[in-house]
């Protein structure tokens, strides 16, 4: 039953989670102050669902099952669903910032592929478990914290060689009811005001590793489990115009021996299969990524036309301004592109049906907006003036000794008021120059994987073997066939055809022409 954002506070009333909060123990997440701005963003998945000439982005019909489902919970079946996808996550981080609650998509999206390779192969029931989990979770329009990041140890050792075997979430007991489970997940977003959490693996194991290789779902309230967490965004600061409303929250989430029914688990030792999970999550989730960073860039393109204007100048007259708003303007744009086309390039995946975005596009967007993000907040900063760091503080707004003075001198365009030359800077200092900006930058880096990451997925899928034989054939010399060579081990078929991707189906994105740049208050 779909619920509006009312609806989701008020259901986490009826969760009991042990969560703390700077070394505070929380009585109940859906009154706490220090996480209202995360809550606030994860209803706005909720009530933009609801608005009508927002609902075909919002919504999907999840083939499964033939029902209608928020579009944060369903399993893309082609590339009209996630172009439909990229442009519903641009719109809610454009409101939002980070609306976190995609993840579910992702996660969603990897264990439907994973469970239906690991039934084929091992002649498992997974796959029909978490069909049957996923619809569930569907009709109650719920929300979810993906569990996979762990704790991870000394780097340089595998799960079993932890000296504290707790770094990594594993199997510790099976029974003919369930696993008992036990470890720490390092970096969950969301994790105070999710409903459930799925448990992931983080990275490829060994036969060593199996009772690491494990993917559950669990309440957050179950017995056993703890969220040590921070606050989300920068609630009850009067200077934080905007992440006092909107934030995230981050948590570690300690597993101290928690029982899982077998319906829950999805994964339970196949420790072969663990990479392709990790790897077709990492897929789904930098493609997503691109468009929430989009709608981020979004906030700051606005801001900056906005500060411009309030400090006398016209961008597209002043030059050395206009350069650096289009250059903002290519970056944002340039990233969210390459999501376009990881949609276009799509291809299904055998045997579970689900759509998987391009690798290659997929990855090349998340590593050019992690690289510029720094670029994109050095633009806002340049376009705006030292003022977004140096203004007085928001109290002297309102101090009769000092107000109608600052007022009247630090008023720069006439026919902008003061205080929304203010509240520019201020909303432009919150996004890019304080702590808030400070996440956005590493959560941009790091977020879905580090840079690393991506440059070692570019290669392994990039057919680097075509551009060699092509380069051979000109240079009018046979082809090394007969020979094993690894640059030629990469090729693919070719574009558009039909084994080397996926069309577009007769489901078409969504044409809202009204909310491609914007989203409506």
């Amino acid at each position: 039953m779909p619920m509006t954002g009312a609806d989701y506070r008020e259901s986490l009333r009826r969760y009991k989670p042990h969560v703390w909060v700077d070394g505070q123990l929380i009585e109940s997440v859906a009154d706490a102050a220090q996480l209202a701005p995360g809550i606030n963003a994860l209803g706005v998945t909720y009530d933009f669902a609801l608005r009508e000439e927002l609902a075909p982005l919002m919504l999907a019909v999840q083939g499964s099952s033939g029902k209608t489902v928020n579009r944060m919970l369903h399993v893309a079946a082609s590339s009209a669903d996630l172009l439909n996808k990229l442009e519903a996550v641009r719109i809610l981080c454009q409101e939002t910032g980070c609306a976190q609650r995609y993840l579910a998509h992702d996660a969603f999206s990897a264990i439907a592929q994973a469970t239906a390779r690991i039934d084929a192969d091992k002649g498992t029931r997974y796959a029909e478990r978490f069909t049957a989990y996923l619809h569930d979770f569907q009709d109650r329009d719920l929300s979810i914290g993906i569990a996979m990041t762990d704790a991870k140890g000394d780097r340089s050792k595998r799960p079993h060689e932890q000296a504290n075997v707790d770094s990594y979430v594993h199997i510790v007991e099976r029974s003919g009811k369930g696993v008992v489970i036990s470890g720490t997940k390092a970096i969950v977003t969301g994790a105070p005001y999710m409903h459930e959490f799925l448990v992931m693996p983080c990275r490829n194991m060994n036969q060593a590793d199996a009772e690491f290789a494990v993917c559950c779902a669990v309440p957050c309230d179950v017995d056993g489990l703890t969220i040590v967490a921070r606050p989300a965004g920068r609630p009850g600061e009067k200077a934080a115009l905007f992440s006092n409303r909107y934030g995230q929250s981050t948590g570690v989430v300690v597993f101290d021996r928690v029982f899982v029914p077998w319906e829950r688990v999805f994964l339970a030792g196949e420790w072969e299969h663990s990479a392709h999970l990790t790897y077709s999550y990492a897929t789904h989730h930098r493609h997503t990524c691109i468009a929430a960073r989009a709608g981020f860039g979004d906030l700051l393109i606005g801001a900056g036309a906005l500060m411009c204007e309030a400090n006398g100048f016209d961008p597209g007259a002043e030059s050395h301004l206009r350069e650096q708003m289009v250059q903002l303007i290519t970056i944002v744009e340039g990233f969210y592109a390459c999501g376009v086309a990881a949609s276009v390039y799509a291809s299904e995946d055998a045997p579970s049906g689900v759509v998987m975005p391009d690798p290659v596009f997929s990855n090349i967007g998340k590593l050019l907006l992690a690289n510029q993000i720094y670029e994109m907040h050095r633009i806002a900063h340049y376009v705006s003036g030292g003022l977004i760091v140096t203004l007085p503080g928001p109290d002297e707004d309102h101090n009769p000794a000092t107000a109608a003075n600052l007022a009247d001198v630090l008023r720069a365009n006439p026919d902008v008021p003061y205080d929304r030359r203010i509240e520019a800077a201020r909303f432009i200092e919150d996004l890019t120059a304080s702590y808030q900006g400070g996440w956005y930058s590493v959560i941009s880096l790091h977020g879905g994987g580090s840079p690393a990451a991506m440059k070692r997925e570019i290669w392994r899928h990039y057919p680097v073997g075509n551009k060699v034989e092509l380069v051979e054939r000109l240079l009018n010399r046979g082809l090394l066939n007969d020979v094993p060579r690894a640059i030629t081990a990469n090729r693919q078929p070719g574009r558009c055809c039909d084994t080397g991707c996926t069309p577009p189906t007769s489901t078409t994105m969504v044409a809202l022409p009204s909310t491609r740049h914007e989203s409506k208050p």
